[in-house]
């Protein structure tokens, strides 16, 4: 063995400096000062640029591919747009487990990206096939380059599914809570993640979005391919730089957490058991006083053995652990409108901008859904203000790190998403309103005489909106949950996005079944002249209300998880 001692002239790094529970890509004690932190982040934040830009360039336009080359009425279109999103929000909840469980959060970024050059590539290429059914098919045969199309499509939703938790888990895994200054770090991470993460939209959706309907739909989604090669590139660079979590021999998370929920659930049934936890006969089991649908995980430390006394089977930090997975699902669920309603600026945010005046001088005409990088815009323009000078204003009153907790960071956004579909309700009947003053009621393809600029204030009330709610619920949910979790956690986070996307585009089938029939259109026809999406946009001003009162009901009740924040 080595002798380090000052006798032999080499010098012993300090305990301090070395980030415990982390090591390098070759299974190293890794150094503070020559691994992580910003040095690290920003090649992260670098390739969520470069992904981000891939992922809008297909899916900012797609509502307009959909109805336009491929020949889909509007709703379809719309309900095919939502579960495409749904599914691309909800497919991170298997790249986290298969990252957490079994592959680790850096092969699982590689591998994805990897994927996903190969799926972007294909999506370029069936755009080149011929639009006429098969030859020798029937008539009711699927087009080829619709089955090419869609394929691929999915496959961009299963790599980025991979990609998406890891990458941001993998971030913030550089910055080592133990470190007071790392810590506070962490959470300026969390923002300047989401400015990165709002830089590519910005970028891609109007280059992309004006090649897309003015060049080549092939060209269009062929740079993103191209773009996230660089992205592989890029990530690549930044490895001898990494942290990566410390391997131990211990049960996983989620063997932990599913023999936590499998004793609960077996001594539930038992007797005995029951009158063992009831009666606290066993002095390992804790004096608890959580909210009731939390008590039968306690069930889980306790057994009865042949003497009829009590034997201990899971720990009490396992049963903890099973806690503070339990606690997330009311806030999760409540946050469910929210994303139902931010789904609509890829959709009828687009078809409106679609029919208004679009032209900026004499000869140029902005695609309606460029106005979705205002989102970005917003955003960009925003969280500087917030992270520099809100947070340290509010900090001065709260004593809090972050300025305002977590939970209230996320209440925030979705208050104001309720005051953005009250907006775009007002706008939509403004529009209406010109519409049946220049008698185009009937006429799907005429220009309202309105400017597309009516609709900016809905596309920065989304950008705001998400500053509180979606970095909120990134840092809560990879916070809130167990360290060898985070990927799934923040996955968890995702999947918000893909249930409400299905759930708007199950409100836009019953709405469509309801509100037409008897030749009468629906609140969303074909024809956006004679629909009334403005009632649509009101009817989930309506339910995000009442989905906010259950959200502030549950944020009260919750408690967080000690020992992970910083203090």
């Amino acid at each position: 063995m080595e002798d380090n001692s000052p006798s032999n002239g080499v010098e012993t790094p300090l305990l301090d400096n070395f980030v415990n529970g982390s090591v390098d890509y070759k299974g190293r004690p890794v150094l503070r000062s020559k691994s992580g932190f910003w040095r690290s982040a920003y090649f992260i934040i670098g390739v969520e640029v470069a992904e981000r830009f891939a992922y809008y360039g297909v899916s900012s336009n797609l509502i307009t591919y959909l109805t336009v080359s491929l020949g889909l009425s509007t709703a379809t279109a719309a309900e095919n747009v939502n579960m495409w999103v749904g599914t691309a929000a909800l497919l991170p909840l298997l790249g986290g487990f298969i990252a957490d469980a079994y592959l680790g959060r850096y092969l699982t970024i590689i591998y994805a990206s990897v994927l996903y050059i190969m799926a972007l590539g294909l999506l370029a290429l069936s755009t080149l096939v011929p639009s006429e059914t098969v030859v020798g098919a029937s008539s009711n045969s699927p087009q080829l380059q619709v089955i090419m199309f869609f394929v691929s499509l999915y496959l961009v939703a299963f790599a980025q599914g991979g990609h998406k938790p890891c990458l941001l888990a993998f971030g913030a895994d550089q910055f080592d809570t133990n470190d007071q200054k790392e810590c506070r770090a962490k959470s300026s991470f969390f923002n300047w993640w989401y400015f990165g993460m709002c830089s590519g939209p910005v970028l891609g959706i109007f280059i992309l979005c004006y090649i897309q309907e003015n060049l080549s739909w092939g060209l269009g989604f062929a740079i993103p391919c191209i773009v996230m090669g660089f992205a592989l590139v890029i990530f690549s660079l930044g490895s001898m730089t990494y942290r990566f979590a410390k391997k131990t021999e211990n049960k996983t998370a989620f063997v932990r957490i599913g023999r936590v929920f499998g004793e609960a659930a077996r001594n539930w049934r038992n007797k005995s058991s029951e009158l063992c936890v009831e009666a606290q006969a066993c002095d390992t089991l804790p004096n608890y006083h959580d909210p009731v649908q939390f008590r039968f995980l306690e069930k889980a430390l306790l057994t009865p053995d042949e003497s009829n006394e009590c034997g201990t089977v899971c720990s009490i930090n396992e049963v903890e652990e099973a806690k503070s997975v339990l606690r997330l699902v009311p806030i999760w669920a409540s946050c469910l409108a929210y994303s139902v309603v931010l789904s609509q600026t890829t959709t009828f945010f687009t078809k409106q901008g679609a029919t208004m005046d679009r032209s900026i001088g004499s000869s140029f005409e902005i695609p309606a859904a460029a106005l979705q990088s205002f989102i970005g815009v917003s955003i960009l323009l925003l969280i500087p203000i917030y992270d520099t000078v809100f947070v340290p204003i509010i900090r001065t009153f709260t004593k809090k790190p972050s300025g305002i907790t977590m939970l209230q960071r996320i209440g925030t956004g979705m208050f104001i998403s309720i005051v953005l579909m009250i907006v775009s309700a007002l706008v939509e009947t403004k529009r209406l309103k010109t519409a049946r003053e220049y008698g185009l009621q009937d006429d799907p393809n005429s220009t309202v005489p309105i400017k597309i600029w009516w609709l900016l204030p809905q596309y920065l009330l989304a950008g705001a909106a998400d500053i509180f709610t979606v970095v909120g619920m990134q840092e809560f949910f990879y916070d809130q949950v167990p360290s060898e979790l985070r990927s799934v956690g923040l996955a968890l986070y995702l999947s918000v996005s893909g249930v409400g996307n299905f759930l708007s585009s199950f409100i836009i089938s019953i709405v469509e079944k309801t509100t037409g029939g008897n030749g009468q259109d629906s609140w969303i026809a074909d024809n956006m002249n004679q629909g009334h999406i403005d009632y649509f946009y009101y009817l989930l001003a309506v339910i995000s209300a009442v989905a906010f009162m259950v959200y502030l009901y549950a944020a009260k009740s919750y408690v967080y998880n000690g020992g992970r924040s910083c203090s």
